[in-house]
């Protein structure tokens, strides 16, 4: 028998509107908030590319210890 594993969903997602190559917005919150803010920014910037991604642990940990390093 073979049971399927529930992926686990990610602490954080990351939102980004995209300017070419630069991000004219970027938010972080919980998955579900992040969603809604992804679609609003969908619809309110139809012409730009808008993304959204998971936050591991991982990346926030380097984050804060490129922080500290400052």
């Amino acid at each position: 028998m073979t049971t399927i594993l529930e992926m686990q969903q990610p602490a954080k997602c990351r939102v980004r509107v995209w300017f070419g190559e630069h991000v004219i917005a970027d938010y972080t919150s919980d998955p579900e908030e992040a969603s809604d803010y992804y679609a609003a920014m969908t619809r309110r910037f139809a012409g730009l590319r808008v993304t959204i991604e998971p936050v591991g642990e991982l990346v926030d940990a380097v984050a804060d210890d490129d922080a500290s390093d400052s």
